[in-house]
């Protein structure tokens, strides 16, 4: 199931980083300027820098699909499988529609980029989130509460008195979650809120975006995120990981060591003042 992979993919890494693989043209290093391939090429370094380190990895596809080089992206997920093969593969593309479209969309992130899961707008309804689930094996992850600050606009709008994501979090978990395949996307910028989606959904693991670049706090998003057994989350860095010292891949390793590090030493401390939160 795909409860166990992830299980699986937290050991084998010794931790819950996921690192993002997102190349921006602008920001890729001098010495891939003029490769072929200057994705793929990108992409590689940061896989061959963390294959040890990252329980997952999530290429966002508009970085691909905006310049058509998607032929790069299936290569660079088709590497990470070679080079971090218990490592999960997240396909960031917020899909959303019904019927064959949505089953189209599914097929897309499935069987052509072989992704483990994939990021879902719920804002259709359930119709638009099925066709994703029915594979006991793949996951979608739903936006919930997101990390960008124009996240209140809509998902803090009451429904019989509870904000939008709280609605959205409880739906999901009480009628689409019967394959234990189904994930929230939960943002480190909003503590409070991830606190309250866990207490009420223990089960459910988070994809969290928002540490690094967009400010999140690590030590309060694991105090609030993390589930009874000290897991249940994916941290997710992308450019203070991928564009650090310029994007060569010592200083890459070094980011991701240091969050993986970071996230360890924290969970130490919780379940030190915590006994029952055991791992």
């Amino acid at each position: 199931s795909f409860a166990e992979r992830l299980q699986r993919a937290e050991q084998a890494s010794g931790g819950l980083v996921c690192v993002g693989l997102d190349p921006d043209p602008a920001k890729l290093p001098v010495d891939l300027a003029t490769h072929g391939q200057p994705l793929l090429a990108f992409n590689r370094r940061i896989i061959d820098a963390t294959c040890d380190l990252a329980a997952a990895y999530k290429p966002q596809i508009a970085f691909y699909s905006a310049l058509g080089a998607e032929a790069q992206l299936e290569a660079s997920i088709r590497y990470a499988r070679e080079r971090a093969p218990h490592a999960l593969v997240i396909l960031d593309a917020k899909r959303n529609d019904i019927g064959n479209t949505a089953e189209a969309y599914a097929r897309e992130a499935f069987d052509r980029y072989g992704a483990d899961a994939v990021t879902v707008n719920p804002y259709m309804g359930e119709d638009s989130v099925r066709p994703f689930l029915t594979r006991p094996d793949r996951a979608a992850i739903l936006l919930c509460r997101t990390s960008n600050p124009g996240a209140r606009d809509f998902q803090d709008l009451l429904v019989d008195g509870l904000p939008l994501y709280r609605v959205i979090a409880a739906r999901a978990a009480r009628c689409w979650n019967e394959r234990h395949n189904l994930m929230l996307v939960v943002g480190a910028t909003f503590p409070r809120e991830m606190a309250a989606l866990r207490a009420a959904h223990p089960e459910l693991p988070f994809l969290v975006p928002g540490i690094g670049a967009q400010g999140g706090d690590l030590d309060a998003t694991l105090a609030a995120g993390l589930d009874p057994h000290g897991a249940g989350l994916l941290i997710n860095s992308s450019r203070a990981i991928i564009y650090a010292g310029g994007g060569d891949g010592a200083s890459i390793r070094a980011a991701a060591q240091q969050l993986r590090q970071a996230i360890e030493t924290q969970r130490s401390t919780l379940r030190a003042a915590d006994p029952r939160r055991a791992v």
